[in-house]
């Protein structure tokens, strides 16, 4: 939820004689409560539940089926794996130069990615010098915690 939107609920609740509020959003469920007189009001943020999506094995495919992004064990060199979820970005900017490209070579804490996560644009290092081998997320792509994002050898 955006802060500037939590702030004003948080106004809206201390002025008035509401006592409780309680919003569920994508994001997450936040519960705002009003103490009693000259008592600040708690908040309190919990997680969404979901139910489990349901996994429906494809039907065999006639042709040659596209191998998914592979593993990060089976990749020869070093792999820079994502530390958080969100969104990757090569560049800076929208249609900005890639920070790098296979055959860059790096130096170890040179930027390599952003990751956007809540809003916020995540710098993403390399953790070693050398050069780049792979890339392997797309531009604009979500990616998961410990998804393998570039080989460097």
């Amino acid at each position: 939820m955006d802060l500037r939107k939590l702030k004003t609920l948080i106004d809206l609740v201390s002025e008035s004689n509401v006592s409780e509020l309680e919003i569920t959003e994508a994001e997450g469920k936040v519960r705002i409560v009003k103490g009693g007189v000259g008592a600040a009001p708690q908040y309190v943020a919990a997680p969404v539940q979901t139910a489990a999506p349901v996994m429906v094995a494809p039907a065999p495919a006639a042709g040659p089926v596209a191998e998914a992004a592979p593993a990060a064990e089976a990749l020869p060199g070093y792999v820079v794996k994502s530390p958080m979820v969100g969104t990757f970005y090569r560049s800076s900017s929208p249609g900005g130069a890639p920070f790098v490209d296979v055959g860059s070579q790096v130096k170890e804490g040179e930027v390599v990615c952003i990751i956007e996560a809540m809003k916020i644009l995540n710098e993403i290092e390399a953790d070693k010098s050398g050069t780049i081998t792979r890339v392997l997320a797309e531009n604009g792509q979500a990616v998961e915690y410990g998804q393998a994002l570039f080989v460097i050898e």
